[in-house]
């Protein structure tokens, strides 16, 4: 397939640009090159047959005509957005901007697209999401396709809007569509915002690392190449009109994750004395954090085969050991606005 990937010059959309390239489809990556896309993800990609880089924003009505008509895709697998809930609290103006009006702006491109191609019923729109779009869950139960929305932060609300105008666009124009909603994701290339990379990045430069509250907010960890798997397999088989939750089926608390990385750390790059987990520092928590997340994946295995492929504890050490094998590649993101300062405080 020809693919349009949004975002793909960011953390999830890049492992996505990469698979897709090394199955052999021809990519076209359109990133409007925000803080948190790096054109370094995608290097290993860039003079593979079939790929270009489009530098537009999904706001720019314009430009995504001009996309589509420069390039006549098979497939949109649409990735962009503003994804970091502590720059949602300190800005929710930008998150509204590109996640629900970006998302407005690209379904009315690719709907004038297939409609001057006839309306081809191979044609995919494949919506990218997120589990916080469903709230927060208590000790018990998991998210399911049909759990109510129940968004609680200015990021999350924000998704779910985008999420309810791609169902729109599916039952007003038959807009022929996918969504997923996945689960927490990490791994290679994930910007320095986020917990993972920030534990390990902290850790090895000796400075505390934070934890949210008492750290015992749980999240299902999705390995990022799993999910950009697991994108792909939803975009080949996945049933018209279908929305299919992902999860990584490794349910861990903050504190128990950033524990686990400490341990790995302290086995692959020992201080010279104690354990990185002394420098473990709670902080105050996030106005309105989630207590828990977690996915049932029956849809994706039942329907379409799939199930991730990296455990937890296999991932978090090929996450650490790539960090510390790429310090040219976090190094040169450490003046990016934001990156080593405390958001979201309200």
């Amino acid at each position: 397939m020809k693919i349009l990937v949004t975002g793909g010059a960011g953390f999830i959309g890049s492992a996505v640009v990469r698979l897709a390239v090394a199955r052999g489809h021809d990519v076209i990556n359109l990133d409007a090159l925000t803080y948190a896309a790096c054109l370094d993800n995608v290097a290993d990609v860039a003079d593979a047959p079939g790929y270009v880089f489009e530098h537009a924003d999904i706001r720019d009505r314009a430009a995504l005509d001009a996309v589509f008509a420069r390039h006549a895709p098979d497939a949109v697998m649409h990735l962009a957005a503003e994804s970091h809930v502590d720059r949602s609290i300190d800005g929710p103006a930008t998150f509204i901007e590109t996640n629900v009006m970006g998302t407005f702006h690209l379904l009315e491109a690719a709907r004038a697209y297939w409609t001057a191609q006839g309306k081809p019923e191979t044609f995919r729109f494949h919506h990218v999401s997120t589990d916080e779009v469903f709230g927060s869950l208590g000790p018990e139960g998991q998210f399911t396709e049909t759990t109510a929305y129940d968004p609680r932060s200015p990021y999350s609300a924000s998704k779910a809007g985008s999420d309810h105008l791609v169902r729109a666009w599916a039952e007003t124009y038959g807009l022929p569509v996918l969504l997923t909603n996945c689960s927490n994701n990490y791994g290679p290339y994930h910007f320095p915002e986020k917990l993972v990379p920030v534990v390990i990045l902290n850790a090895i430069a000796g400075k505390p690392i934070p934890v949210y509250g008492d750290g015992s907010n749980v999240r299902d960890w999705l390995y990022v190449e799993d999910h950009a798997d697991a994108l792909l397999t939803v975009l080949d088989r996945g049933v018209v009109g279908r929305n299919y939750n992902i999860g990584g089926e490794n349910e861990r608390s903050n504190l128990e994750l950033v524990r686990t990385l400490c341990a790995i750390l302290d086995e692959v790059r020992p201080k010279a004395s104690g354990s990185y987990a002394d420098q473990v520092t709670f902080v105050t928590d996030r106005p309105g954090h989630d207590a828990r997340y977690a996915i049932d994946p029956s849809r994706m295995q039942t329907e379409l085969g799939w199930r991730p492929s990296v455990t937890v504890e296999d991932g978090l050490r090929l996450t650490v050991m790539w960090y510390l094998a790429h310090e040219d590649w976090w190094r040169a993101l450490q003046d990016r606005d934001g990156v080593g300062t405390r958001l979201g405080q309200a």
